[in-house]
């Protein structure tokens, strides 16, 4: 493949020259602006000026196998760059370190290892942290590993398109990579006082103090380089809609009983969130139509119990009417893709095969499958079709927002092709997707939703 001529966007080269000059900053850019050339060209000075010499990019295991080497090689000003990829056995990470490259790539479950193996030897002067909403957690294995060795990392760049899906808690432990504790204070308990509130004893649900929003993007400012893809770019419209079906009352009354034990949980107390959140699962499955039964405590296999076919039947317009585009579905549980399976021979289902990708994007692949966690990040699928259901669920934004960009406007316009995209929900009335669909809309946490929908039900 012969690299292309780089032609950047008017915002793209503010944001390299961010990078260059902020030692440890992030650059918070909606999905599809470009986030990866921008790092790249960065990190392209920095080694043709011996400023750095050795590179490691951290990212989703799908980024890092399918998206860092392509990106370089596609374009003539980075075509240069020796980019190795860490994988494979222990013994071949090991070789692959000691290469001569200037970029190395890693996906985020490796990276605990690779601290471990390189024990306190670090070699590398600059770390790019893909989707670095992955390191939003301070008691995750990958946060420690970073966290160890950031002392000896003279420069990081965060790179993401979701910094706070969830919440501003997410924020603390991405910052406090970058300024270690300066800006938004040395701990995340110290991070919560200032700027949240406590909801309940036992300290598991902190919500933003009024204000708070605006506080701390006034502090980390200077870091941090972030920019909308609807101010930048003519985007073509996205349409959300909602398919919503029915169950007869006999299916009801049983979804009324296990919805209760949801509600009872939450009454209990924090304590017991946990279980309202296997419940709120259990309900979930019953609106896609289909529930896990307890485990085989022998085999350790799953399963499940059909209960009706009515997203079924409801897949199946959405499949009709869309008369003959492509269609992408979005399903929650194993169960799901199984009976989407076969009802619907002709589907397929994503995996990590780069052809499955290829087939898609060249129109071969009239139907498939993804669940939301492998179509996340790294995937580009506006060429396949325009057109996104979601036939289960998921109370995650992030996961939610990830998998409609994969089709969405900002990837149809880059492809030369601005066309309407469409969102379809297929909606159970009367049961968790309504709450679902409220926590999407109002970005409220998943615990607020489940508890204002209990105070609804007691008031009547």
């Amino acid at each position: 493949m012969t690299p292309e001529v780089f032609t950047p966007r008017p915002y793209q080269p503010p944001a390299a020259r961010h990078v260059l000059q902020v030692p440890h900053g992030a650059l918070w850019m909606s999905m599809g602006l470009g986030k990866s050339i921008c790092g790249l060209t960065a990190a392209k000075k920095l080694l043709d000026g011996l400023e750095v010499r050795r590179v490691l990019v951290v990212a989703p295991l799908r980024v890092a196998t399918m998206v860092w080497a392509q990106e370089a090689a596609r374009w003539q000003h980075t075509a240069h760059l020796r980019v190795q990829l860490v994988r494979g056995t222990p013994d071949e990470r090991r070789a692959q370190i000691r290469s001569d490259a200037d970029i190395f790539v890693i996906n985020y479950e490796l990276l605990p290892w690779l601290v471990r193996d390189l024990g306190g030897k670090w070699p590398f002067d600059m770390v790019i942290a893909d989707e670095s909403s992955r390191l939003k957690n301070p008691g995750a294995l990958c946060y420690r590993a970073l966290h160890h060795v950031r002392p000896k990392i003279e420069r990081m760049v965060q790179l993401t398109g979701t910094p706070a899906a969830n919440g501003l808690g997410d924020l603390w432990a991405q910052i406090n990579l970058l300024d270690q504790g300066r800006r938004l204070f040395k701990t995340k308990g110290m991070f919560e006082r200032r700027w949240m509130v406590q909801l309940d004893y036992y300290g598991r649900k902190w919500v933003a103090r009024n204000g708070a929003l605006e506080e701390v993007t006034e502090r980390v400012r200077d870091i941090v380089y972030s920019i909308r893809a609807e101010d930048h770019l003519d985007l073509p419209p996205l349409v959300r809609n909602e398919v919503a079906v029915e169950l007869p009352g006999a299916l009801m009354d049983d979804y009324h009983r296990l919805e209760r034990e949801m509600f009872l949980e939450l009454e209990a107390g924090a304590i017991n969130s946990v279980n309202a959140a296997v419940t709120s699962g259990k309900c979930l499955q019953y609106a896609n139509g289909a529930v896990y039964l307890d485990d085989d405590t022998e085999t350790r296999e799953k399963h499940w119990a059909e209960i009706h076919d009515a997203k079924l039947a409801a897949l199946e317009s959405v499949i009709e009417e869309a008369a003959g585009e492509p269609v992408l579905v979005a399903y929650a549980f194993r169960s799901d893709l199984a009976r989407m399976r076969k009802a619907f021979p002709q589907g397929e289902m994503l995996t990590n095969d780069p052809c499955v990708e290829r087939r898609w994007n060249a129109g071969e692949i009239p139907l498939m499958f993804a669940h939301p966690k492998s179509a996340g990040h790294g995937l580009n699928l506006q060429g396949g079709g325009r057109i996104l259901c979601f036939f289960g669920l998921t109370w995650s934004l992030e996961l939610y927002e990830q998998i409609i960009e994969r089709i969405g406007p900002t990837r149809q316009l880059q492809a030369g092709t601005p066309r309407t995209v469409f969102v379809h929900h297929i909606v159970c009335r009367g049961t968790v997707d309504e709450l679902v669909m409220e926590r999407l809309a109002t970005k409220a946490s998943v615990q607020d939703v489940l508890r204002k929908a209990m105070r609804r039900k007691d008031s009547r």
